[in-house]
């Protein structure tokens, strides 16, 4: 009987560990999650829990004046706050809910969805610290990645470890971790400094840059897969020597494959989103801050010169028979170290304009053109996803897309062809063609769906003096002119 007993009470142990182990697990065959190692689930972070406070960037900015400086108006410092992002989530909460949403929150406010202050979009009541977005004491906590523990075993969806401090027996210990080596004078007596290998590796980006479906694990943004497959990769060159610079030395590091030098690293992370801190600056000027408006301006700036820095086309006439017959124009990623565009890409838009004409300015073929409402002709050449949703129709909400059904996109120094057909009306020996690259970060109409959208405590005409959504901004990437013969 005893040993039955002890028999039988193993045997329930036994069970009932096994059955705690597969409810911590979410349904899915294919994508298993393991709820309790990430306990924010769908955001993938983990936080190293203590008493050891996390500090407002204003804290850090008290030492560290200059790279609080170039940090306060980049898109970092305004991941959470950006009116475009707030209206996405407020449509995605309202959908499936804020649980899920919190995968959106879980980059974009780190320390505001670990202690629990962020509970729905909108920005009211909000800490400093919340509001802050990616600040210091995100990145410089992080200790560590999970990217092989994720349900898709590939970084995703905040898949880092944020550890702020220690707790010990004298009290508790600020950590702050960076690229470079220790010394005594580090931190000031505020924090200990730690010399961390993984701040000079792409993998610390990875853990935000790559964003999956919350349930079925697609990536939906995948720039650092398509870095992991480029040339950049194999030649070193990691996120941090292209977006922690300026310009010059971007395309110096893109062009040769050379590494900045350390005096030349800044705190901009410089990427392509021009119209948030175009809005931004708006906004500081509007409240009389004209040094963040001078700030958020020079990042605008930084971020078009990218843009015009990335990519090259060239034009090439297609004779058959002696006679014109077609245009071939190649566009070519010369500098992004990801594809081209990268992130969003079922929402971006980049696209080809052509306009030929003949000798007399007279207009013969023209293609891509804006219609009057701001929307891109049906038969214009884009580079770019089109998302679909599980029953495979298109799809752009990202909490719905699981695949793309186009996915047409510029590898690092990489390139796409497309042909127009062009042919030499009678009479005409030459014809001049002009081809644009162009960028906007959405279609008009998704812009001004998403803008409606944002919470009810964001007021668009008294922070950003929009009384309506104005036409997006575009960028020409490149211009480039030709004149072909109409026969050879």
């Amino acid at each position: 009987m005893k040993r039955t007993s002890r028999l039988a009470t193993a045997l329930f142990v036994c069970f009932a560990l096994v059955g705690a182990a597969v409810a911590a697990l979410a349904a899915s065959p294919v994508f298993p999650v393991d709820r309790e190692f990430y306990p924010y689930y769908p955001s993938l972070i983990k936080w190293n829990k203590s008493s050891v406070p996390f500090n407002a960037p204003e804290v850090c900015g008290g030492c560290h004046e200059k790279q609080y400086t170039e940090w306060n108006g980049s898109v970092h410092s305004l991941a959470f706050k950006d009116p475009v992002y707030q209206g996405e989530l407020n449509k995605g909460v309202k959908a499936v809910g804020h649980e899920i949403a919190r995968q959106c929150e879980g980059c974009h406010t780190p320390i505001g969805v670990v202690t629990g202050e962020i509970k729905g979009p909108g920005l009211a009541g909000l800490s400093a610290i919340a509001l802050a977005g990616v600040s210091c004491d995100v990145c410089h906590s992080i200790s560590g990645v999970t990217h092989q523990q994720t349900p898709a075993r590939v970084a995703e969806n905040g898949s880092f470890i944020m550890s702020p401090g220690v707790e010990t027996t004298g009290g508790q210990t600020l950590i702050k971790r960076g690229p470079f080596p220790n010394h005594d004078k580090c931190g000031g007596g505020f924090h200990q400094c730690e010399e961390s290998p993984l701040h000079l590796q792409a993998n610390l980006c990875a853990s935000c840059h790559q964003v999956y479906h919350y349930e079925d694990h697609f990536p939906i943004e995948a720039t650092h897969n398509e870095w992991v497959a480029g040339p950049f990769a194999q030649k070193a060159i990691m996120c941090q020597d292209c977006h922690m610079v300026d310009i010059q030395t971007f395309k110096r590091t893109a062009d040769q494959f050379v590494k900045p030098e350390r005096k030349e690293y800044k705190h901009y992370f410089s990427g392509a989103n021009y119209l948030l801190t175009y809005l931004a600056a708006g906004a500081a000027k509007k409240a009389g801050d004209e040094e963040l408006a001078k700030s958020l301006m020079n990042q605008y700036e930084m971020a078009v010169e990218r843009l015009k820095s990335a990519a090259d086309v060239e034009l090439t006439p297609v004779y058959r028979d002696g006679k014109l017959a077609e245009l071939k124009v190649r566009v070519k990623n010369i500098r992004a170290g990801h594809n081209l565009p990268t992130s969003l890409t079922n929402v971006r838009q980049m696209w080809l304009e052509l306009t030929a004409k003949d000798e007399n300015g007279k207009v013969i073929m023209s293609s891509g053109a804006l219609n009057a409402d701001g929307t891109i002709p049906a038969e214009t050449r884009m580079f770019v996803s089109d998302g679909m949703g599980k029953d495979f129709h298109f799809a752009i909400d990202p909490w719905k897309v699981v695949g793309f059904s186009k996915h047409d996109t510029i590898p690092p120094k990489g390139w796409k062809e497309v042909y127009y057909g062009l042919t030499a009306p009678a009479g005409v020996q030459k014809i001049s063609v002009e081809a644009k690259l162009r960028f906007r970060q959405a279609d008009q109409k998704v812009a001004e769906a998403l803008l409606a959208a944002v919470p009810a405590d964001i007021n668009l005409e008294q922070t950003y003096g929009l009384k309506a959504v104005p036409s997006l901004p575009v960028v020409d990437m490149v211009v480039k002119q030709a004149t072909v013969n109409a026969s050879m």
